[in-house]
């Protein structure tokens, strides 16, 4: 069983190395013009709109503003709350190449807050860069520190080794940006990358709280949905809304415009059991009636980790868990196929220390939910 295990882990390995040198070959096709980039008098920077990249987890291409996780017609029909925090660009990154000894970046933030209490700049506000390694694996590089609003420039990474390599960039996570740019040495180029295999590149979509928004990572790759994205190579939609995820009929109707290979819906911990019980049959018949055959992971909220002495969080836990479980029998009971249901143990670990909060992960936290979460993705894509 072992040998087998790690020829497989091998085989793995083999193939995601395949996809990174593919990408990197095909990139020398899909430089992009330096031309359409910015100069500066006396700089040897050229500054190159990521949107030209091509930017992932967006589910609309009409949007009001060009980072906007929800389309610019949703605006008036979700609630306030919601449109307010769909400006937020959790979930969006950009993949590239170049060969550049030194990545630069610039953006320009919506909000000028930088930080929380409980979560900081760098999760709420900064940018974050990955490296593919040289065994094909994603590596965490650099992160972009944000100092001041509206608008930063850092200097991502210095001192890279010759010759391209891909790189993928993740956007704030708690905060929105009106523009964000990759700084590259005139004498460098930078690229798209390959598109991913068509078995590929139907995202994962992620419907949830401020627990799938990303709070409290530390920085933007650590949500476990960026993590699951890195782990099987696939685009990420996060409609995670703080405090908000409540399953309305509107966004069911949004949600089942969209064309994903998993909808992951993980609203819990935002809805009493009265809504659970009120609301989640129609949300699933909403999107089941659009995609008959798309899977659809109903997830139990997380554990509160002071419930193991606290009897009100273990209350409401239990309370939504069983609605939740009741909602999921009568789906079935309708004959409605494709359902997967994740609970709530293990989900943030037993010990206690996955939260900043009792409620919001740390990075510990989300990296234990992309284990959990994973185990159940897994056998839905298939490979």
């Amino acid at each position: 069983m072992m040998k087998r295990c790690c020829s497989g882990s091998r085989l793995v390995a083999t193939w995601i190395l395949f996809l990174s040198v593919s990408a990197v070959v095909a990139a020398q096709e899909a430089k992009l013009d330096p031309a359409r980039a910015k100069s500066e008098p006396g700089s040897a920077t050229l500054w190159y709109d990521i949107r030209d990249l091509g930017v992932e987890g967006q589910g609309w291409e009409e949007t009001k503003s060009p980072f906007d996780r929800l389309p610019a017609k949703a605006e008036g029909v979700v609630r306030d709350a919601v449109w307010n925090l769909s400006r937020d660009s959790t979930g969006l990154c950009v993949r590239f190449v170049t060969d550049s000894p030194t990545i630069e970046a610039r953006w320009t933030l919506n909000k000028a807050s930088l930080a929380m209490p409980h979560m900081p700049a760098t999760g709420v506000s900064g940018l974050d860069l990955y490296a593919r390694a040289d065994d094909g694996q994603w590596r965490w590089l650099a992160v972009g520190q944000p100092k001041v609003a509206p608008t930063n420039s850092v200097t991502l990474v210095a001192g890279l080794p010759n010759g391209p390599r891909e790189f993928l960039l993740y956007l704030p996570l708690y905060n929105g940006v009106t523009s964000v740019e990759l700084g590259i040495p005139k004498d460098r180029q930078v690229a798209r990358t390959e598109p991913r295999p068509e078995a590929l590149r139907k995202p994962i979509l992620f419907y949830g709280t401020s627990i799938t928004q990303g709070g409290c990572a530390s920085r933007p790759g650590m949500v476990h949905t960026a993590i699951l994205g890195r782990q099987l190579n696939r685009p990420i939609i996060n409609l995670g809304f703080s405090g908000n995820g409540k399953m309305e009929p509107e966004l069911a109707s949004l949600l089942a415009e969209l064309d994903p290979a998993v909808y992951v819906l993980d609203c819990l911990p935002n809805m009493s059991s009265k809504e659970v019980e009120e609301r989640l049959e129609p949300f699933v018949q909403t999107l089941r009636k659009a995609h008959p055959d798309t899977p659809i992971v109903l997830a139990e909220d997380r554990n509160y980790t002071s419930g193991f002495i606290l009897t009100s969080p273990r209350e409401h836990n239990e309370r939504n868990h069983a609605a939740l479980r009741t909602a999921h029998e009568h789906l079935l009971a309708a004959g409605i196929k494709g359902l997967h249901y994740l609970p709530a143990d293990l989900q943030i670990g037993t010990d206690g220390e996955g939260t900043v909060d009792g409620s919001h992960p740390t990075d510990l936290g989300f990296m234990r939910m992309a284990e959990i979460f994973g185990s159940i993705l897994r056998p839905i894509l298939g490979k």
